[in-house]
């Protein structure tokens, strides 16, 4: 013990006073680096293990929160074009009833009707989520249909391509006013007891007119395709395309109606 203690002095006093040590500890550090690298091993990789989970889990978080602040700004930009149209023709923008920001909650597609002859979807909000009949729903294109049946925690959608359904609508470059039926073919649309003298053409884009009051005011509808004339019959034949995506949307928006809540306003208003 004494010789091991005079040893270590020796030492201490060899290292402090003359530097002596310095290139044996280098070196005697280079030899027990790989065995300290070594030892790190199982830590880092339980370390990057974590990190790989929690990464991916964070990613689809943000994607899923992303697709859903989209599909919001690609509403807000339809509503914004139809009152550009109205700026353009001089209307009092201010007393239009028509809102910009109206509150809405994302929605995921989860079914589809397995009757051939009725056209509805089933969406993964429900009254739980202060979902009611009558309720219009959006695409990023534009207005696919209302809220006809509603669950707890699922909602049922008739879309406007459905023959029972109607909705009122109005030229966007004019503001001619006419109905829009559905006629069992998602593709088309029909305008019915549109005058012969009324101007309308093809290529004009067709907007929710927000009579009746049940689909707001302002939103895409369809697309005039075809305008026909017969001679001696006092209406045009219409037919117009739909500007949402009825047979392929994965996710939709429910609107609310002005003073209507969702009881999760303030999480889909953050969303936005």
């Amino acid at each position: 013990m004494l010789l091991v203690a005079a040893l270590a002095l020796a030492l201490i006093i060899a290292d402090s006073q003359f530097g002596q040590l310095d290139r044996l500890r280098s070196w005697m550090g280079t030899g027990v680096a790989p065995i300290v690298w070594l030892g790190n091993v199982p830590g880092r990789i339980g370390a990057w293990s974590e990190d790989l989970v929690t990464g991916r889990g964070v990613l689809k978080e943000r994607n899923d929160s992303l697709n859903s602040r989209l599909l919001v700004l690609e509403r807000r930009a339809q509503k914004y074009a139809a009152l550009a149209a109205e700026n353009s023709r001089l209307r009092e923008l201010l007393n239009a009833s028509a809102r910009v920001d109206d509150t809405v909650v994302v929605a995921d597609v989860i079914g589809v009707t397995p009757d051939p002859f009725s056209h509805e979807i089933i969406i993964d909000k429900g009254s739980r989520d202060g979902i009611s009949i009558g309720q219009a729903v959006l695409d990023a294109e534009g207005l696919m249909g209302q809220v006809v049946q509603v669950n707890e925690f699922t909602a049922r959608v008739l879309l406007i391509s459905d023959s029972s359904h109607a909705v009122p609508v109005q030229v966007n470059r004019n503001g001619t006013r006419a109905n829009l039926l559905g006629t069992g073919d998602p593709d088309v649309l029909e305008l019915v007891h549109v005058p012969e003298t009324s101007d309308i053409r093809v290529g004009d884009l067709l907007v929710s007119s927000g009579l009746g009051g049940v689909f707001p005011k302002g939103y895409p509808v369809a697309r005039v395709t075809e305008v026909s004339h017969d001679p001696g019959e006092p209406f045009s034949d219409v037919e117009a395309e739909p500007m949402a995506q009825l047979n392929r949307s994965q996710m939709v928006l429910v609107v609310f109606k002005e003073g209507a809540g969702s009881g999760m306003a303030p999480a889909t208003e953050v969303s936005e």
